[in-house]
């Protein structure tokens, strides 16, 4: 059965984007880069927000654009086309990248079953979503970035008004000084 993981960059304050939506606060130096990379080469599936969708988008196309760029950014590219993702909007009519489709809504009972199902583990990706999830009690792990900045206000990592245990499994400083917490959500 594959775990349902939700990987965030935050701030020290909690938050996954500033006040204007900016995300650009968040550090990815070689370091934390070739992290992500690491981390996302056994995940068979991406549940994504729209938003969040399309900032992933980029690397559907990447490798065209970045020429000369380091073998990393050319991988992690390959590990995003080779994943199956699955946008959640009612907004977003059609997708621009290969592997992916578009979902209405969040339905627990269907995320359940694609746990069940799926041999590769998952990633949901963007706070409203994660807070269905973790509402639902669907979420396995949590790994989160904190990175050395405090944004005093935006939209919020992890949700308000819900309280779930979390057991430690490791944690690892980085040069830049983000700190990755990895946790098992303890039901």
């Amino acid at each position: 059965m594959a775990k349902l993981i939700y990987p965030i960059n935050v701030s020290l304050d909690g938050y996954m984007e500033d006040e204007r939506g900016n995300l650009e606060w968040s550090i990815s130096d070689d370091e934390v880069f070739t992290f992500w990379t690491e981390f996302q080469r056994p995940i068979g599936t991406y549940l994504y927000g729209r938003r969040m969708y399309e900032s992933m988008v980029y690397w559907e196309t990447a490798s065209a654009q970045i020429g000369d760029q380091p073998e990393e950014i050319r991988e992690f590219a390959q590990i995003w086309r080779a994943a199956e993702k699955i946008v959640y909007s009612r907004a977003l009519q059609a997708v621009s990248s290969s592997r992916t489709r578009i979902e209405s809504e969040f339905e627990p009972d269907v995320i359940r079953r694609l746990k069940e199902s799926s041999e590769a583990d998952i990633t949901i990706g963007g706070p409203e979503l994660a807070r269905q999830a973790m509402s639902a009690g669907l979420i396995d792990e949590c790994h989160l970035l904190v990175n050395p900045i405090v944004l005093g206000g935006g939209k919020r990592a992890l949700p308000d008004n819900l309280r779930v245990r979390l057991e430690l499994l490791g944690e690892r400083r980085f040069r830049c000084g983000v700190v990755h917490l990895h946790y098992r959500v303890i039901v």
